[in-house]
């Protein structure tokens, strides 16, 4: 995607379009400084969370499973670990090579 064309996208968005809270995302960058990982550690997160895992943080505010993610991080609920090099060379596949790259969380 062009930039010109994302820089569109986000003017055309409204507040409530917004999947996260930008508070908490900038907390969580403060933790996580690589966006990739971080958007990786969210995502598997907010896919636990919709499986019907229970979530780690406590809210007054009904809270969407982006922002539970986001808050769990800050708060230190979960955590992360990256696969070895040893972990990515053991993958023979070009799609078990994708999911090897991607980030273990793990509720606390």
């Amino acid at each position: 995607m062009s930039s010109l064309y994302i820089k569109q996208l986000a003017e055309n968005m409204r507040p409530e379009d917004y999947p996260m809270r930008d508070d908490y995302l900038q907390s969580a960058m403060k933790l996580i400084d690589d966006p990739t990982i971080l958007v990786n550690v969210v995502s598997s997160r907010v896919k636990q969370l919709r499986r019907g895992a229970r979530p780690l943080v406590v809210s007054l505010e009904k809270l969407s499973a982006e922002d539970t993610a986001l808050r769990e991080i800050v708060e230190g609920k979960i955590t992360y670990e990256l696969p070895t090099v040893e972990e990515l060379e053991r993958r023979n596949s070009p799609r078990a090579a994708r999911v090897a790259q991607a980030p273990v969380v793990h509720a606390a």
